[in-house]
């Protein structure tokens, strides 16, 4: 299936200069008309500054490459190959520190996307002064919605990894100092909340842009992520007219985007432009529209991190997400017309069980390189019939029976058995740290999870994982040299 691609760009105070992301329907705007003077006069600029706080998403030091590492090497679900580079081999024994180029453009990402959301929000006085004829206020609360839902998408992913942060809430140049991590959650929860109200929903928004649902859902983790889980049952029970995909492969491929299943999804598609993707690492500046996944992953590709045998033993016999998770030897693949054979899991310290088939574009040809256009799917139905299946089970109150109704609704289109709905309260959190394991394995969800289930001193035992330090990563050295309210003292324990 083609895919019908626009883009903007967006002038944002010079610094700012920046490629809005891919969201595949937004109109060409010249931006020698996008003047500082004139900005937020008409919807097209309003929309532009909008889709500017989009591009940080899709930098290095997020989806484009080093996210995907950072957590799925923490959780153990990869392993690495003798080729692995430098940089990302701390993150599978726990052995990184401030001094992390890995963590440092993550954190730099996250706040040079705050900043962008932030330039949008305070101009809501001249957004607001647009004529209505020219701007409904329904239009104008809803790119003031992506903002606060982009503002609080940043903000959680850091603080899941940093725990108490700076707080901003304004563009400037002065350095904040650490907020706890309880007012962070604050923020975070009233932007979800603010974007649920105000967004469109997914069926009548273009594709791409965060919608209604998205909102419900993300307020829904952030709120289980504090343990208030009849308020995110709440949330989550607001997320309606989805289903999953038939083929839980449609997850995962460039032709099947924007599915059924897909609350929210990172955009990617290489035919934008992929010439600056290795010069992106924080800003979202220059034509970077690729991610590395597939050719870092690949075990025809890069092969840099192969599936741990932890993660391939969780799956139960017969279950059908395992071959659409992993590539072994005898998988078929280009469109059915080749066959992996036990060379293809060769490395140089000897053969591997298996490889990543998530995300990869093996599915329709021989080879990956280092363009993938496939989108990241942050956020599916099936996470939230399992998350909505732990509020219940753990409310005061909460029906067990009810709350393995959802997980089963998982586990029937894996075509595994379903559970019986007589299991306790603990046996339901058993099998829900297993369905979510294998359900969303490679997806960067599990070790948020063990973490917040005070498991990852069990499930990370032998790894170089510490209690009371590794759960949280250091803040990185640039920010405590250079923000005169953080100072290396200041840092998370440990570090």
């Amino acid at each position: 299936m083609m895919k019908k691609i626009k883009y903007t760009v967006v002038v944002l105070l010079g610094i700012l200069a920046i490629n809005a992301c891919d969201t595949k329907d937004l109109e060409l705007t010249n931006p020698n008309e996008l003047l500082p003077e004139t900005y937020f006069t008409r919807e097209v600029q309003l929309q532009a500054s909008v889709n500017a706080v989009y591009s940080n998403l899709q930098t290095r030091g997020l989806y484009a490459r080093h996210i995907f590492f950072a957590l799925d090497n923490m959780s153990q679900e990869n392993k690495g190959n003798p080729q692995l580079e430098g940089n990302k081999t701390p993150f599978l024994n726990f052995s990184f520190d401030a001094s992390s180029d890995i963590i440092q453009f993550y954190w730099e990402a996250c706040y040079l996307g705050i900043y962008k959301a932030n330039f949008v929000l305070e101009n809501e006085d001249k957004i607001n002064a647009i004529p209505v004829e020219n701007l409904s206020p329904e239009r104008k609360n809803k790119f003031l919605g992506e903002a606060r839902f982009l503002r609080a998408y940043y903000y959680f992913l850091l603080v899941t990894r940093f725990g108490d942060l700076p707080i901003y809430t304004k563009t400037g140049t002065t350095g904040n100092p650490r907020s706890p991590k309880a007012d962070v959650y604050k923020l975070i929860t009233e932007d979800f909340d603010f974007a649920s109200k105000n967004l469109l929903s997914k069926s009548v928004e273009q594709k791409g842009r965060a919608t209604k649902e998205a909102a419900y859902a993300y307020l829904g983790k952030a709120l289980l992520y504090q343990k208030k889980y009849d308020e995110a049952l709440a949330a989550f029970q607001n997320v309606t007219g989805f289903s999953l995909e038939q083929n839980f492969y449609n997850n995962f491929m460039d032709e099947t985007e924007h599915g059924p299943e897909s609350i929210f999804e990172i955009e990617y598609d290489q035919n934008l432009g992929v010439a600056d993707k290795w010069g992106s690492d924080t800003a979202g500046t220059g034509v970077a529209e690729a991610t590395l996944r597939g050719q870092e992953y690949g075990n025809l590709g890069w092969y840099n991190v192969y599936p741990s045998d932890d993660i391939l033993d969780e799956y139960e016999p017969g279950d059908k997400r395992f071959g659409d998770t992993f590539y072994v030897p005898g998988s078929k693949y280009n469109n059915g017309a080749n066959t992996m054979t036990t060379a293809n899991f060769s490395s140089s310290a000897g053969l591997r069980r298996a490889g990543w088939k998530k995300y990869q574009n093996y599915y329709k040809r021989t080879n990956e390189n280092e363009d993938s256009s496939i989108n990241f799917k942050v956020m599916r139905y099936s996470d939230v019939l399992l998350m909505m299946a732990e509020c219940e089970s753990m409310r005061p109150g909460g029906v067990q029976s009810t709350a393995i109704g959802y997980i089963n609704q998982v586990r029937d289109r894996a075509d595994v058995p379903l559970l019986p709905l007589t299991l306790t309260k603990e046996q339901v959190f058993t099998a829900l740290v297993h369905e979510r394991k294998v359900e969303l394995a490679g997806e960067q969800v599990r070790f948020d999870d063990i973490i917040r289930w005070g498991i990852a001193s069990t499930e990370l035992a032998g790894t170089g994982f510490q209690a009371n330090k590794s759960e949280l990563w250091p803040i990185p050295n640039r920010e405590t040299s250079s923000n005169p309210n953080i100072k290396p003292s200041d840092n998370n324990p440990g570090y």
